[in-house]
């Protein structure tokens, strides 16, 4: 696992909270590990907020979806990278279930961005995550509730103000325009 190398945030340093974390991220690892969810993670640790991020070395098991469970929990902050493949994952869904029954029950703070993906689709699961789900249901046949649970998250997870990173250009910094 990757648990930041750098201090918690000068400004909000998570154990004056009571926190473990400053953020957890949740992603799915094929889309987005090595481009987006390192780029940020880089620039979350350099700025001293110590992040949780699952080491894609980890083979998933019982003690590992506690571990995850657990940080969840100990987290500030989750930010949740939706991206074309998040859904097709159920152990994504799994984590992000956790995360949405922490923002309701202890109120974690999640943060959505849109991994080049209309936040519109997502919350009414249509192309790539109607598919998905139909092969969830068709998987998980006998665990229809956990499904039906899984939808209801990625739908509330969307209906949070979010990134959409569709328009990348926009989020381009100054320091990015000038060469600095």
């Amino acid at each position: 696992m990757d648990f930041g190398t750098g201090s918690t945030s000068s400004s909000f340093p998570s154990t004056t909270f009571g926190y473990t974390y400053d953020v957890f991220l949740s992603f799915r690892g094929e889309d987005t590990r090595n481009n987006f969810v390192g780029h940020l993670y880089t620039a979350l640790d350099n700025k001293g907020i110590y992040t949780f991020k699952d080491d894609e070395k980890l083979q998933r098991g019982t003690i590992i979806k506690s571990e995850l469970f657990k940080a969840i929990e100990e987290s500030r902050f989750a930010v949740v990278i939706l991206s074309k493949d998040y859904a097709s994952s159920s152990w994504c869904l799994i984590e992000l279930a956790k995360i949405i029954e922490c923002m309701e029950k202890t109120g974690l703070t999640v943060l959505p961005v849109f991994h080049y993906v209309d936040p519109s689709d997502v919350r009414h699961l249509r192309g790539f995550l109607k598919k998905a789900f139909a092969e969830h249901s068709v998987r998980f046949k006998d665990k229809k509730d956990e499904v039906k649970n899984w939808r209801a998250a990625l739908v509330k997870v969307a209906e949070i103000a979010g990134w959409d990173l569709r328009d990348s250009s926009k989020y381009v910094t100054n320091q990015s325009i000038q060469g600095t």
